[in-house]
């Protein structure tokens, strides 16, 4: 795949998030509604493909899927053969992100995404590029044997399979954009070492998953009503959620708060456990693989040592920061208290007989402290969606560029950050604000650098079928940029 400077235009999207179609559950017709073959994207898609075809007259263009285009950790489908010897999580949850694990569930993906795929292909087929950059959800995209999976499902000739490429974490348009996912500066979402994600884990080569995919596996997999991807299924006050539960999840999860308790608990000790298992890597082809991304990245090994060290430092080497995200620290001083005043009440009923006020008076009287101090929690998920664009600055002035594109937040936006072009393109998966999906929320945007234009980059999106542009804000603050959204 050479890109010239006859690649007059290039496209970034990213957060597409296709997964496998959920069937429908006969009792429980609201499981997993959003992820009915219903509401794929896929014809959308393939009309924003012919679009932008006819848009750029004929002229080549890149398309960059700019991370999470498939959400492995959504599938929780099992083999039906008995190819593959299963855990009892893998059971519970999904198969795990060892190769021929990883090659199934992308299997699943391109079968149940067939209209998606042939669309790209026909983009491919049309004298186009394609550009795969892996996000924290298709971390799994670093296996050979998935990249090949993808690469014959788009049944292109041999002379066109070199017009698709996978980069790593980044990827430099044209020598004058940098465009990353952007989960490698969240410290809950980054891979611990993009070069090398692999650990070794009772005799088998994974990928090691960051926290947040984690927590999607273990613990909102499990919450069929709730949507992943749509913030208005986890922002809520704490009447929004009393009336969610009591209308919806009372009659189809009366217990969640034991899903919510053992997934959390299975979170925690899975990602720290794995965070401290050493990465899989040979020194001897150290520089061959520092090359290899290079090469794909269209850079040199010392930019991409140099992005590496940009990057956050993991939450999963601070314990307590998880611990907070998944309410673990509320529960576990919750439990202390209710502990230490039955033990009051125990000890004090050895020496005297004592009524059960001598229980709940320490307990009523402690809640004030505690319903103080889980007030004053504030997630630090929420804030990362203003740190990639603190680090953005940076990253661009090593590549050398004046222009950065992100996703991951699903926050979209285009900003000038001090003398840096910055968009995020949001997400395209779809989002209800009702369990019943009938209320849609969002827009499908995507960035276009436009060659007969200089490389001037805009903003996008693609509404009733029509390419729109969207208004530039000029940030002089990163206080100014909302962060009230979670990014996991």
């Amino acid at each position: 795949m050479a890109l010239t400077s006859s690649t007059y235009h290039t496209i970034a999207v990213s957060d597409l998030h296709l997964a496998d179609a959920e069937p429908v559950h006969e009792h429980n017709p609201l499981w997993k509604k959003f992820r009915r073959k219903d509401y794929f994207i896929d014809q959308t898609f393939a009309a924003f493909l012919k679009a932008m075809t006819n848009e750029v007259n004929g002229a080549p263009v890149e398309l960059v899927l700019n991370g999470d285009t498939f959400d492995f950790d959504s599938i929780t489908a099992l083999p039906l053969s008995d190819d593959f010897e299963l855990s009892y999580i893998e059971k519970r949850v999904g198969v795990d992100s060892i190769q021929d694990k990883s090659l199934f569930k992308i299997n699943l993906i391109l079968r149940d995404h067939h209209l998606f795929v042939e669309a790209l292909s026909d983009f491919i087929k049309d004298g186009n590029y394609l550009v795969f950059v892996i996000g924290n959800h298709d971390a799994e995209l670093y296996w050979p044997k998935v990249q090949k999976a993808v690469i014959d499902a788009l049944n292109l000739p041999e002379n066109l399979k070199h017009n698709v490429r996978f980069c790593e974490w980044f990827y430099i348009a044209q020598g004058d954009t940098l465009i990353e996912h952007g989960h490698q500066y969240d410290p809950y979402c980054l891979i611990l070492d993009p070069i090398y994600p692999l650990i070794k884990k009772k005799g088998q080569f994974k990928i090691r998953l960051p926290f947040g995919n984690l927590a999607n596996r273990y613990m909102v997999n499990q919450m069929g009503l709730k949507n992943p991807h749509s913030d208005d299924s986890f922002v809520k006050s704490v009447r929004e959620f009393t009336n969610f539960f009591f209308e919806y999840e009372m009659k189809t999860q009366p217990f969640m708060l034991i899903t919510w308790l053992v997934g959390s608990l299975r979170t925690l000790f899975t990602s720290i456990n794995e965070g401290l298992y050493p990465t899989i890597k040979d020194p001897l082809t150290l520089e061959d693989r520092l090359k290899q991304i290079a090469q794909k990245a269209n850079t040199s090994i010392p930019v991409v040592l140099a992005l590496r060290e940009n990057h956050a430092h993991p939450a999963v080497h601070r314990p307590l920061m998880v611990l907070k995200e998944l309410w673990l620290d509320r529960a576990f001083l919750l439990a202390i208290i209710v502990w230490g005043c039955w033990q009051i009440f125990t000890t004090s009923n050895v020496f005297v007989n004592v009524s059960l006020w001598w229980f709940l008076v320490p307990l009523m009287a402690s809640l004030p402290f505690f319903l103080y101090y889980a007030h004053g929690v504030k997630s630090d998920v929420r804030k990362n969606a203003s740190k990639a664009l603190k680090r953005a600055p940076l990253s661009a002035k090593t590549c050398n560029v004046k222009k950065v594109i992100h996703g991951h937040t699903h926050l979209e936006g285009h900003l000038f950050i001090e003398d840096i072009e910055y968009i995020n393109t949001g997400t395209w998966s779809p989002r209800f604000r009702d369990a019943e999906c009938e209320m849609p929320y969002g827009e499908m945007h995507f960035a276009w650098i436009n060659g007969e234009k200089k490389r001037e980059m805009g903003l996008f999106v693609w509404r009733n079928s029509s390419i729109q542009n969207k208004a530039t804000t000029t940030v002089s603050s990163y206080k100014e940029i909302p962060n009230d959204r979670p990014a996991i």
